[in-house]
């Protein structure tokens, strides 16, 4: 529908151009006005079928200027807005003032061009002007308020400008809703602005929750239930972006790409995507950074039960996994793969990449203990 409302404004625009020049051009073939082919229909549906072949070839991209220039309006405060529009006609009318004299010239360079130039060019600097200052004109309007009020206010506080380091986009990545620590931090109100979560990034989570695999499929569900967690609990805005890149295959690129549109902060717990992040010059807020700063760790001699889901790369171990993705090796896991046991942790480390847990089964120490006891009671009875 978008596509053939272009095409019909193209296809308007070019009948009254060939209706309007087109007579010009035949002059220089010495075919008067009047003719068969030089006429005011003539003119006007050649100019149609021009300008409709060329929004078939250009159509596609002014439908992306114009989802652009909308996604840019739609950030855009109201306040801003208002004051661009100000802006907008007062640079249309100072173009249509300067226009007068050229209006008066018999050269169509000067008395159509020149103006229709003036036009743009004014109105567009009169709307970027008045939408990149309104909040200079607002705080101007609140001081002359705050001056008739209270001639005692501080005016060097009113012309403070923002913190260049704010961003008020918090993105979140696929990895950072399945590890779940995300509701906790923002429960606890460290994290101001609004949250966005792209749509494909939902996808990615929708995706991997409908997995065969039943270890992706308990992340993926993860994932979704803290999204649905930190919506219905309302601690903290958060918006779901429809923009997507079709050019670009990978999830973590658009989520850079999302950033530097949006001037936004991504919240990530990958340590590859974090790294390739700090080197596309967009700013990005670590969870396991965050973790290891607090060194919040699991302690030896804590119980967990897990689900040895594979073997191990050494002796004869076993590997876990928690809800959140953190990796467990248990020792002598190799003999209850795909069983759900009791382990208890005998270290942890926690590095940027993620925590690690070693452990193993709780029965293994029981009987360790249970021999050492039997064997002190040997001791004694033969002494």
């Amino acid at each position: 529908m978008r596509k053939r409302v272009v095409q019909g404004i193209f296809t308007l625009a070019g009948a009254a151009l060939g209706a309007s020049y087109f007579p010009l051009l035949w002059l220089l073939f010495q075919i008067r006005y009047g003719t068969l082919i030089n006429n005011s229909i003539t003119n006007a549906i050649l100019g149609a079928i021009i300008f409709y072949i060329i929004s078939l070839l250009v159509g596609g991209y002014v439908l992306k200027i114009i989802d652009r220039i909308e996604s840019n309006l739609s950030k855009q405060s109201p306040v801003s807005l208002v004051f661009g529009t100000l802006g907008l006609i007062i640079g249309l009318v100072v173009a249509a003032l300067i226009s007068i004299v050229f209006f008066r010239t018999h050269t169509v360079f000067l008395n159509t061009m020149v103006p229709t130039l003036l036009m743009i060019i004014l109105g567009y600097f009169g709307f970027r002007i008045g939408t990149t200052q309104s909040d200079r004109y607002k705080k101007g309007f609140s001081l002359s308020r705050k001056s008739k009020d209270n001639n005692k206010a501080d005016s060097s506080i009113i012309d403070k400008p923002l913190d260049k380091n704010y961003h008020h986009y918090k993105i979140l990545d696929t990895n950072i809703l399945i590890d779940g620590r995300i509701y906790d931090v923002v429960k606890t109100g460290f994290i101001e602005g609004t949250l966005l979560v792209p749509k494909f990034v939902l996808y990615e989570l929708q995706y991997i929750a409908d997995s065969a695999d039943s270890v992706k499929r308990v992340r993926g569900r993860r994932g979704l239930d803290i999204l649905n967690k930190l919506q219905n609990e309302d601690l903290i805005p958060i918006e779901i972006s429809d923009r997507d890149y079709e050019d670009i295959d990978e999830v973590d690129t658009k989520l850079i790409q999302l950033a530097k549109d949006v001037n936004g902060i991504i919240i990530t717990n990958d340590y590859n995507l974090n790294k390739v992040i700090q080197f596309q010059n967009v700013e990005v807020f670590n969870i396991n950074a965050l973790a290891n700063s607090l060194r919040q760790k699991i302690l030896p001699g804590q119980k967990l039960n897990v689900m040895v889901v594979k073997n191990g790369t050494e002796r004869q171990q076993g590997v876990a996994y928690l809800d959140d993705g953190t990796m467990v090796v248990v020792e002598e896991g190799k003999f209850f793969l795909n069983e759900h046991i009791d382990v208890v942790v005998t270290s942890a480390i926690q590095t940027d990449a993620g925590k690690m847990i070693f452990a193993r089964p709780e029965h293994s120490t029981k009987n360790i203990n249970e021999s050492n006891e039997e064997a002190h009671k040997k001791s004694k009875n033969k002494k």
